[in-house]
């Protein structure tokens, strides 16, 4: 017998709905990155091309140029016109952009890893960067009449404060908090535009640098000391992109449309407002001398710079806030397609999307407090900020190039847009490159051991479930009487009511002969009902669905869970529901109990065997794929027990070890000699007693 259920506990995608709250909530969960931008842009600009006694008036205006056309060709016309309405249900991000065209194609995993492992690397930097440019703005400040902070010692003990203590209370949930968020950067973003229109009413014909002939200009000027490399510091304006149409799935796609543009505009006149700021005090030799001068902090009248520092505080929090639970959800979504290892997983609060990976937690709170302590100053973390995420973005063009294929754009005009955007990051790409030589092989570090463990764990799983490495399958069909009389059989103690393999069922009907090898040989174990269970992951993130197939049987069933990315694997939870309407369908029959606690029980114990593999010695593959095989087997100690990851920590689990052995086995056989075995026999007195055989 084999049907497919209804959905389980189907969890609908977000509310996609504009609305005033939505708008509000987008602007506390998406824009945190992007919306500190201001905060060390402009700063990086001035610095880079050699402090204020070379910047002019057309440099000035061409930065600001660049920057808007920066914010417009990448992030409107890619992120938010484009690859917003690449939606997996509603959810966004690079792994579910790789979900929606997966099957068009098996080598895109490899974009997939690679610009998941980048997005990571480099968001660690965020947190420091944007935390250490905030309080550095504090440095000097009289607060309650006295400086707090003196000196740059001060502002990284603060900072090393501030994030040990944003890292630590994740473990408690920040629902709470949360609810703060959107009204803060709402505040913020208005308050970006209101001071940056304080100095631009000074110098309205600043207006002007809209037009796209200041940048083209800027970029071949010899005011400009860079060249094109400038564009590696004006790529720090649009760094939240990538995270943008990642934390589409918490605020719904209308929501991001609704207040894309607010933000842009509040941002643009800060730009803008910074730009007249620097043009006044470019020449004054009081600006010039100030060591490590940021505008955006000196640009604020003395008697709300207090406020707005303390306000910037809070907005670079927000922005490192989203960038952890961000990481939390692109880890969670890699786990679940089997892209990363296992990892414990903890849901805090009843918050929808709220989710605490404790080893993700500590990694990034480690990396970036080195990351702080390594380079000192928010200066030196901005000439290595954005290496990565470069690569990310050139990433996800290379999926959309597979999803505009597949979708109903006009193919040339599709082609047109991937050429057109992959031109622009790769030129991108080359220009912040020299970002590793101040820092940025940092990051480009940490994206590499992570693409590393991507490799082992994805490929190894793969190596490891080839059928061509001689790996044993049987057919259930074929074992139907063993296991039946088995099942029947009273001389036989009842090890468990329903037993329960985890494993992964090919054909509908072939397993691996592990799994019958410990029902029938290791130690017969009689059960009433034999569970074989496949935990399949889809591309729809909400799904939970599944099927069973009986066999025709009342003791064997074959049970494919369907659950989607999102999804935690509560796989006991799922199979006592299952086993009810099973049972109330008639396809089982029920297992009153005689000793129990709950009346009128009707469904009886479950056990669960889970067999652990270990790498033969027998195992003769060639050197590279026996490494990467043996390197998952050794992460897979390091990570999640599989009892947690599948919902089964309370629950009666037993676990057993068998060989694994993959490709040509390696054949030891001993020979039989005729005479008594000498103790001390040589090697040579054996090929001699050989030749006097023969």
């Amino acid at each position: 017998m084999k049907w497919k259920s209804s959905l389980i506990n189907h969890k609908p995608s977000t509310n996609n709905r504009l609305s005033l709250a939505g708008i509000i909530v987008a602007l506390g969960v998406v824009y945190g990155d992007i919306g500190t931008s201001p905060m060390y842009t402009m700063a990086a600009l001035i610095s880079g091309n050699g402090g204020l006694q070379n910047i002019s008036t057309d440099f000035i205006l061409g930065s600001v140029s660049l920057i808007f056309w920066t914010l417009t060709i990448v992030t409107t016309t890619k992120y938010v016109l484009i690859a917003l309405r690449a939606d997996n249900h509603g959810e966004g991000g690079i792994f579910a952009l790789y979900t929606l065209v997966r099957k068009k194609a098996k080598w895109l995993i490899i974009p997939a890893m690679i610009g998941g492992a980048t997005f990571l690397a480099d968001g660690m930097m965020t947190p420091a960067v944007t935390v250490t440019t905030a309080i550095e703005g504090l440095k000097g400040v009289t607060i309650f009449n006295s400086v707090w902070i003196h000196n740059q010692k001060t502002v990284i003990l603060v900072t090393v404060i501030i994030l040990s203590i944003l890292f630590f209370i994740q473990r408690f949930g920040t629902e709470a908090i949360g609810r703060a968020f959107g009204p803060i950067m709402m505040l913020w973003f208005t308050c970006l535009a209101l001071i940056g229109l304080y100095r631009l009413a000074d110098d309205w014909s600043f207006l002007r640098a809209l037009n796209p002939l200041y940048a083209v200009q800027t970029l071949f000027s010899p005011q400009n000391k860079n060249g094109l490399f400038i564009l590696g510091s004006i790529f720090l304006a649009t760094t939240g992109a990538e995270a943008l149409y990642s934390d589409m799935g918490h605020v719904g796609r209308n929501n991001i449309y609704g207040s894309w543009p607010y933000v842009k505009i509040c941002l643009l006149i800060n730009y803008l407002g910074q730009a007249v700021w620097i043009n006044q005090i470019k020449d004054q030799p009081l600006f010039q001398q100030m060591d490590g001068l940021n505008p955006f902090f000196a640009m604020i009248p003395s008697q709300f710079r207090l406020a707005m520092t303390f306000l910037a505080a809070m907005a670079a929090i927000i922005a490192s806030q989203a960038l952890i639970s961000g990481s939390y959800t692109l880890v969670s979504e890699a786990t679940k397609l089997k892209i990363l290892p296992r990892l414990r997983m903890v849901y805090p609060t009843n918050f929808k999307g709220q989710l605490y990976i404790p080893a993700v937690n500590n990694i990034i709170w480690i990396l970036c407090l080195g990351i702080v302590i390594f380079f000192q100053t928010s200066a030196r973390m901005s000439a290595a900020y954005g290496l990565e995420i470069t690569i990310t973005m050139i990433m996800t063009t290379i999926l959309l190039n597979a999803w505009l294929a597949t979708s109903n754009f006009n193919k040339f005009f599709a082609k047109l847009i991937v050429i057109f955007f992959f031109s622009i990051e790769t030129i991108f790409l080359i220009t912040n490159s020299i970002k590793y030589l101040h820092g940025g092989y940092v990051t480009l570090g940490i994206a590499l051991v992570i693409i590393m463990i991507m490799i082992i764990w994805h490929y190894g799983e793969l190596l490891k479930n080839d059928n061509t490495f001689h790996r044993e399958y049987v057919s259930l069909l074929a074992y139907k009487n063993q296991l039946k009389n088995l099942s029947q059989d009273q001389s036989m103690p009842l090890y468990a009511t329903n037993l329960v393999y985890l494993t992964h069922v090919h054909n509908g009907y072939k397993i691996k002969k592990d799994i019958l090898y410990s029902i029938l040989d290791k130690r017969p174990k009689r059960a009433q009902v034999y569970w074989f269970v496949t935990v399949n992951v889809t591309d729809n993130p909400y799904t939970t669905a599944y099927s069973v197939d009986t066999y025709n049987t009342n003791y064997m069933v074959n049970v494919q869970l369907y659950l989607g990315f999102r999804m935690e694997q509560k796989v006991n939870l799922f199979l006592r529901q299952i086993i009810n309407e099973m049972m109330i369908k008639g396809e089982l029959p029920r297992q009153p109990q005689q000793y129990t606690t709950i009346p009128d029980r009707s469904v009886g114990d479950f056990t669960f065997v889970l067999i652990q593999e270990v790498l033969s010695p027998d195992t003769q593959l060639d050197n590279l794929k026996k490494n990467i095989i043996q390197a998952r087997l050794w992460l897979q100690k390091y990570t999640v027990t599989p009892a947690i990851w599948f919902g089964l920590s309370y629950s009666d689990v037993i676990e057993e070890r068998v060989p694994l052995a993959l490709g040509r086995m390696r054949s030891d056989r001993l020979r039989l000699v005729k005479r008594e075995p000498i103790i001390n026999y040589t090697n040579d007195e054996l090929d001699e007693d050989e030749t006097d055989d023969d």
